[in-house]
């Protein structure tokens, strides 16, 4: 596409009304940027109510290193549920999302879409290859750039008061690095330039930069959700289901993965986990982050790097012991129905356990954590989620897959 800068002067059009979704909106209205938010039906009518007459208020602590932050009441210049006037004449498209959203919300926006438009993926969940993929089944031709991200740019929550959500989104931490790649790879200087015009990555420009992941397969195995999450909830299950009744402060809303379930053995699994990732990356061949054993044991995992960073030995710069109390955690989960199990399992570990399966790597750890999900949910989640064949990867050597992933996907 060349140059990018066309983008500074075009609306911003944000997709998904939940946490990721507002605070993405909020942050690059404040930030003095056009605007739209939108939301599918019949969701809209919940997380768009009244947001045209309160706004959205963003605050919070925003942890980073670089002590980046943005707060304020954010008015929009348009709430819609109808994806072509949210879409039409904007530059960047920013797609903040749960992943189970990202086929309905791809089948609206695809035949809308238009030259020179960027999509942004936050988290990407491999969404950048389910929207190829429905791009070419749907005829569409339009030359875009399909980015994805490792994670969404903050830890952000709404507030929410006897099950009503209110207009007020609190920002826990903020990136100053992610992971991105685009597909196919070949838009990815683009992308990076582009990433300059997209001010809900503020942080991220302004901190230690853009990471280039080698394909968007490298952006799958860089969420750390999968790794961190599920471990971490089904084998600290106990802890979240008693929390609140027979221990906690009886709130429980209070209850947090990282500072009540984590310990040395849940940690052990994290690290199992993530090393069974790997060895699937590098018999693929593309690339995954580099993360110390030590890393796993702190109390922030390894998201402590993702705002706080490494000091100059390559050590965390934030770090929270296992045995001692914190605070600095994000709450969650509240119940086996969290997107940490009914998103990262049937998505995350259920597209590493196909690469595995594929590509002749025993997935072992994965496995056994789809086999207790599945227990706990009475379903067969080695049966149900995402396939290599709904991603549109199916049946391909490691030579066709790297070919198509960095420069003929379309």
């Amino acid at each position: 596409m060349g140059k990018m800068d066309y983008l500074k002067d075009k609306p911003i059009a944000v997709l998904g009304g939940g946490a990721v979704g507002k605070t993405c909106a909020a942050d690059m209205k404040l930030a003095g940027r056009e605007v739209r938010l939108f939301d599918m039906m019949p969701f809209a009518e919940k997380t768009l109510a009244n947001l045209n007459k309160t706004g959205i208020d963003l605050d919070g602590i925003q942890r980073n290193l670089y002590g980046f932050k943005r707060s304020g009441n954010a008015k929009f210049d348009m709430i819609t549920s109808n994806m072509a006037e949210a879409v039409k004449g904007a530059g960047h498209i920013v797609v903040g999302a749960p992943a189970f959203a990202h086929e309905p919300f791809f089948k609206e926006l695809i035949p809308v879409l238009e030259d020179g438009q960027v999509i942004n993926v936050f988290t990407d969940n491999f969404a950048s290859l389910l929207l190829r993929r429905m791009m070419r089944e749907m005829g569409c031709n339009k030359k875009i750039i399909v980015g994805a991200w490792s994670s969404a740019p903050y830890g952000t929550r709404i507030e929410t008061v006897g099950g009503m959500m209110l207009p007020h989104v609190g920002v826990k931490y903020r990136a100053i690095s992610l992971r991105g790649a685009t597909l196919p790879m070949t838009d990815w200087n683009d992308f990076e330039e582009a990433s300059k015009y997209l001010p809900c990555i503020d942080a991220v420009t302004q901190g230690d930069g853009p990471v280039k992941g080698n394909t968007v397969l490298d952006i799958g195995f860089a969420n750390i959700n999968p790794v961190i999450h599920v471990p971490a909830s089904l084998l600290g299950v106990s802890t979240m289901q008693n929390w609140g009744k027979i221990f906690g402060n009886f709130d429980k809303t209070g209850y947090s993965m990282y500072a009540h379930a984590l310990c040395p053995a849940i940690c052990e699994v994290q690290y199992q986990f993530y090393n069974e990732e790997i060895a699937i990356a590098e018999e693929i061949g593309v690339g995954v982050p580099k993360y110390s054993y030590e890393s796993f044991f702190n109390r922030r995992s390894i998201l402590a790097q993702e705002y706080m960073g490494l000091d100059k030995d390559g050590k965390d710069n934030m770090w929270l012991p296992l045995d001692e109390p914190t605070t600095e955690s994000n709450t969650g989960p509240n119940s086996i129905h969290h997107r940490y199990i009914t998103e990262d399992v049937p998505v995350g570990c259920k597209i590493y356990h196909e690469l595995g399966k594929a590509y002749g790597v025993p997935t072992p750890i994965i496995d056994s954590m789809i086999l207790l999900a599945g227990a706990m949910h009475k379903k067969d989640f080695f049966n149900e989620g995402y396939t290599l064949e709904y991603l549109g990867i199916d049946n391909m050597t490691k030579e066709k897959l790297l070919d198509y992933l960095n420069k003929t996907c379309c």
